[in-house]
């Protein structure tokens, strides 16, 4: 196996058209790469140019078709216009992942208003944004599959109440999106929520935080940080046709760390100290199947190294 180890059927996509935004680094790579596996045709979309065309190279290389195109979700003019190009160059847009996205830590009594807005503004307006475009450039007539990548909040999002917000507006919009877009328009609208995740987005944290987050990967109940390939894998899962009576949802893809938020001093007694007992899955070629010498996980180095860690974990 050269390319992406994807646990899904060979060519599952093979007929369907994929815009992933924020598709040039992290979590939207990995979903890229694996849809490009099955056979997808996927368009790649983000600010920085030079990201997503070596992403292209790299699934182009595989095998896979892949296409890129620059944009601001921001701006609702230029996102239809994406989806009409994209339309009038492949035929059709069927499925929609809305990935792009960012935040950054601060308590909620240090965040400037501006800080707050810009991060709704990019989080939440954004994902408005593309979901409208594609609607009103494609899906509305042909119905579709969206698939909105937030945040796990469900219990608050102290040191980012800002993003906390916007995600959580995502989850409330795609409920009411497939109420309203799935009936007459055939159009399904899920959420996932990611817990940690080892990724590249790490490395906009400072290096404290880093510190914390390579030592404290066993407080959960998996007893591990999750992969970019799980969060991957749910998503083609909800695009696939095995989720076809599934809309509206928010999958929570966090191994269960979301269920001891809250708890009292001296939870972390309830976890086990020597690391997890659940495999992980990593869909990305190693060793003399990585033919191409494709890059894996661009996390911090002291993070990165527990995925080595997590790959060895078996009951």
């Amino acid at each position: 196996m050269s390319g992406y180890n994807s646990v899904f059927k060979k060519d599952l996509f093979k007929d369907e058209v994929v815009l992933v935004t924020g598709g040039g680094t992290g979590i939207g790579r990995c979903i890229a790469h694996e849809l490009a596996s099955l056979g997808a045709t996927v368009v790649i979309a983000a600010r920085k140019q030079e990201q997503l065309t070596s992403v292209a190279e790299e699934i182009t290389k595989l095998g896979g078709k892949c296409d890129t195109m620059q944009i601001n979700i921001r701006d609702p003019i230029k996102a239809l216009e994406m989806i009409e190009a994209i339309v009038a160059k492949h035929g059709k847009l069927t499925c929609l992942v809305n990935n792009a996205g960012g935040q950054f830590m601060s308590p909620a009594s240090m965040l400037s208003s501006k800080g707050f807005a810009t991060v709704v503004d990019l989080n939440l307006n954004g994902t408005f944004n593309m979901c409208k475009a594609a609607f009103d450039g494609y899906m509305g007539e042909h119905g579709g599959k969206i698939v909105n990548i937030v945040a796990e909040c469900r219990n608050g999002f102290p040191r980012m109440v800002h993003t906390g917000a916007a995600r959580s507006g995502i989850i409330n919009m795609t409920k009411t999106l497939a109420v309203e877009w799935g009936p007459y328009n055939g159009i399904r609208v899920n959420c996932v929520a990611p817990g940690t995740i080892v990724s590249s987005g790490m490395k906009n944290y400072p290096e404290n935080v880093v510190d914390m987050i390579a030592t404290n990967d066993w407080m959960s109940p998996s007893g591990r940080y999750g992969t970019e390939s799980e969060i991957a894998a749910s998503v083609v899962f909800l695009l696939s046709p095995a989720a076809a009576y599934i809309n509206g949802v928010n999958l929570a893809v966090d191994g269960g760390s979301s269920l001891s938020k809250g708890f009292p001093e001296g939870h972390e007694l309830a976890f086990n100290p020597e690391g997890s007992l659940v495999p992980a899955y990593v869909g990305w070629p190693e060793g003399k199947d990585n033919v191409h010498n494709l890059k894996h996980v661009d996390a911090p180095a002291k993070v990165n190294a527990l995925l080595d860690k997590y790959k060895k974990s078996k009951l």
